[in-house]
């Protein structure tokens, strides 16, 4: 009998490469989501407001599901809020299954500041020393992350379910309007700076720009987390999920820069956060897209400044050790580069950016 799984946050860029991964495979998907943007072919949607414990139970009411996948957040105004919320959707989701959980499996993905606490904690205290490995453990700060687990830790005893833990780096992946959307972000940094002329500068620190660092493919996450939901040795378990090759943001700059017919400019003495500069983008970007019949012209549908400058900003290198995954049994790989250049070929082929 077919797997039958629940994926909460459906239409972002893991949860659509989850539901195709395991549609591929012949599971049964039901989608879980605001409802804004379309699910993949083949998935049930179901839409709910997550914050609300009667809208969830609502939604899911008569679902008979045993694998939940969850890779949802809503970002607040700081991160008590962030606690408060984003814990309380777990929450809601699990409470409305209960016991339907018996003897199935939950995932939740967390992601790297699991180690580098949240946003506004990057380079105030020390970050453990990398590769990033799971003992390390949790850091002494406020984390929605640690909230989220603790809810599905607490559900996990209550309803007598196994449980995962996934940690992505930076993901690599297509979704339209999604709030961390590192790669889609730059190709449309990119763009702009090819069809305006402006130098393709990188944003980021000099710790990013010289030191290692690695990234995340979304289907080799959703490989993971399908992997984990049905493997003994993944049972209880917290892993990191990187593509498994290294590289420098000065090598992969250049790389990107190739891609779009760029040069890549000089680090400049000072950071130089894209935030900051794209004040005319969203103007630049509808010229672009009625120019050239663009399926998108509203940048903030495509583009998240605000996380990509978090992400290439941060002052320490940051990358991630696989081991303790490789042992069990997960021996996916993915190339960063590939993964670059074929979400670029896509976003190009759905006519999101010029061919």
């Amino acid at each position: 009998m077919a797997h039958r799984a629940l994926i909460v946050g459906v239409s972002g860029i893991v949860g659509s490469a989850l539901a195709k991964t395991l549609l591929a495979d012949g599971w049964q998907v039901w989608g879980l989501s605001r409802g804004r943007t379309p699910v993949p072919e083949g998935c049930h949607s179901l839409t709910a407001d997550l914050t609300s414990a009667e809208s969830v139970a609502s939604a899911l009411e008569g679902i008979d599901v045993d694998r939940v996948f969850f890779s949802v957040w809503a970002r607040q105004e700081n991160e008590k809020e962030n606690i408060r919320v984003n814990g309380a959707m777990i929450r809601h989701v699990l409470e409305a299954l209960g016991s339907k959980l018996e003897g199935g499996h939950v995932a939740l993905v967390t992601g790297l500041k699991h180690y580098l606490g949240p946003f506004e904690h990057y380079g105030k205290s020390g970050a453990p020393t990398t590769p990033f490995r799971e003992e390390q453990g949790r850091q002494p700060v406020d984390n929605f992350y640690y909230a989220q687990e603790d809810e599905v830790f607490a559900a996990a005893k209550k309803f007598h379910f196994t449980w995962s833990v996934h940690r992505p780096h930076t993901i690599i992946g297509f979704a339209l309007g999604n709030a961390m959307n590192m790669g889609q972000t730059l190709a449309v940094y990119a763009t702009l700076c090819k069809y305006t002329g402006q130098p393709f500068v990188f944003p980021g620190s000099k710790a990013q720009w010289q030191g290692i660092s690695d990234m995340t493919d979304a289907r080799l996450l959703a490989s993971q987390l399908e992997w984990a939901s049905t493997s003994e040795n993944a049972r209880n378990q917290d892993f990191n999920t990187v593509n498994g090759d290294v590289f420098r943001w000065q090598w992969m700059w250049e790389r990107i820069a190739e891609y779009f017919d760029l040069t890549a400019a000089a680090l400049p003495d000072e950071i130089s956060p894209l935030e900051q500069r794209m004040d005319d983008a969203a103007q630049q970007w509808r010229k672009l897209a009625e120019h050239y019949n663009l399926k998108e012209a509203d940048i903030t549908k495509l583009a998240s400044w605000w996380h990509t400058d978090a992400d290439l900003g941060r002052p320490m290198e940051v990358f991630t050790d696989m081991s303790k995954s490789r042992k069990a049994g997960f021996t996916g790989y993915q190339s960063t580069l590939d993964a670059f250049t074929e979400l670029f070929d896509k976003l190009k082929a759905e006519n999101i950016i010029p061919r």
